[in-house]
């Protein structure tokens, strides 16, 4: 469980890390944030004191999701700040998506969900079985859990698409408190997703598309759990 927080954190400073690559005007910016980040990651550590041993989930748990929370709010700001003006956003909304970004988003989210929920049931896994996101009554709380490996892969596309100017006012429809993607904004966000997932990259020590990893982690995480 700490591992995957981790690794979500890290995730997050690196995908930081390329974007200011490209920002030089933002650098200095972007790099206080990726600090910030860092910060998150060693208060992460530091919940297991070298020498002490294994410490139980239990005792732990609200302090991870703690940090994973704080970590959240910060990425999400240097995310806003990257945007251009006009697509800049307050935070993480849901239910509707109060701005573009969060639409784009959300709508992402939930493509990867639908991936990591059917790659949790080939596997063999129980989706309603959780480890950080514990077994909330009717909560699909293993799928919470493992999304967060990947949630990165929703983001880039989405930052990318905004930086690449391809995303067009009519792509979407204004609610009464919020924003709707409609047919032309569903087509041009799950074309650039399913390309970004169709994409080879070197993983584990062989090449595969990102799409196929949810699934090998997936078995990885079963068998782990048989032995």
């Amino acid at each position: 469980a700490l591992e995957w927080v981790r690794k979500k954190l890290d995730n997050q400073i690196e995908l930081l890390t390329r974007l200011r690559e490209s920002r030089t005007n933002k650098s200095a910016e972007i790099t206080a944030y990726i600090d910030k980040l860092r910060n998150c990651r060693n208060s992460l550590d530091s919940l297991i004191p070298q020498g002490t041993g294994n410490v139980g989930i239990e005792e732990i748990r609200g302090s991870i999701m703690g940090i994973e929370g704080s970590g959240g709010r910060i990425y999400f700001e240097a995310v806003s700040f990257i945007m251009p003006d006009r697509y800049k956003f307050e935070g993480r909304s849901r239910n509707p998506a109060k701005d573009e970004f969060n639409t784009l988003l959300n709508y992402t989210y939930g493509i990867l969900y639908s991936k990591v929920e059917k790659a949790c049931i080939i596997a063999g896994l129980d989706p309603y079985v959780g480890i950080i996101h514990t077994d909330h009554y009717n909560k699909k709380s293993m799928v919470f859990d493992i999304i967060e490996n990947y949630r990165i892969w929703a983001d880039e596309t989405v930052i990318k698409l905004f930086a690449g100017r391809e995303v067009k006012q009519e792509h979407f429809d204004k609610l009464e408190n919020g924003f709707t993607l409609n047919k032309e904004g569903k087509a041009m966000l799950v074309s650039a997703f399913n390309a970004f997932l169709d994409e080879s990259i070197r993983y584990s020590g062989r090449n595969i598309k990102r799409g196929d990893i949810i699934q090998f982690d997936c078995h990885k995480i079963a068998n782990g759990m048989i032995k």
